[in-house]
């Protein structure tokens, strides 16, 4: 049994490697597997900060408006849905979603 072992040295150490890297190529921390899992997360990151980069911009328009030149009319539409203020003779309904 040694003898054989011996004389086929070579063979089982390449098949052994071979084995080896084959299972690290589909499963291990960089396997393709893995790159499939971590390039649907980035896909999703990359979604995500658009997402978060669009609501940055729109706060800071809506920060401009009250900073720089007052709107008076983006200032009114605040107080009327913060306070549910209205004019006389005008009719407030609110809609529960």
């Amino acid at each position: 049994m040694l003898d054989k072992i011996k004389k086929n040295y070579f063979l089982l150490l390449i098949t052994f490697l071979i084995i080896y890297f084959f299972f690290n190529l589909l499963g291990g921390n960089r396997g393709l597997i893995s790159y499939f899992e971590k390039s649907e997360i980035y896909k999703n990151l990359i979604i995500d900060e658009k997402d978060l980069s669009d609501k940055i911009v729109n706060l800071e328009h809506k920060n401009s408006l009250l900073t720089e030149n007052i709107d008076l009319d983006f200032i009114e539409i605040l107080i009327r849905e913060k306070f549910l203020f209205g004019k006389e003779g005008e009719t407030t309904y609110i809609i529960k979603e």
